[in-house]
């Protein structure tokens, strides 16, 4: 799969208005590395009760060595007023690539998550999660 017909398969997992300007976000996380699915083991609920504060796990497949270790995570609701949600840069010694936070969603979507790897290669993984309450004001 080519690197552009990629990104646009990935902003076309939800509908929403700012689709141009976090398809250049997603270009800067990811260069001109293709992403291959899997590798990611993503943690985040079906059901949110509330949108202002939805968990949310990431643990990708990593040695964490100096040459193979997960570079960044980059976290995508495109849903939200702004889609980028975070960006996680981890280092080789870390015992593993895990990070654990808290999100804000303001609607029902799919949460993207990319892992970035030191020597280039890019795993994707995403979630549907449905929202009862917005937490992003539009």
């Amino acid at each position: 799969m080519r690197r552009r017909v990629f990104l646009a398969a990935s902003l076309a997992l939800v509908p929403w208005a700012g689709q141009a300007a976090d398809a250049t976000a997603l270009e800067a996380a990811i260069g001109d590395a293709v992403p291959v699915e899997g590798g990611i083991e993503l943690r985040v609920p079906a059901v949110a009760e509330n949108g202002a504060q939805v968990p949310l796990a990431i643990v990708a497949d990593s040695a964490m060595t100096a040459e193979d270790h997960v570079a960044a995570i980059h976290v995508f609701a495109p849903g939200n007023p702004t889609p980028g949600v975070a960006s996680f840069h981890l280092f080789p010694g870390l015992a593993r690539a895990e990070v654990h936070t808290r999100i804000r969603v303001a609607e029902e979507q799919a949460i993207l998550v990319l892992a970035v790897h030191a020597n280039g290669t890019v795993r994707r993984a995403s979630a549907a999660l449905k929202v009862t309450r917005g937490g992003c004001l539009s």
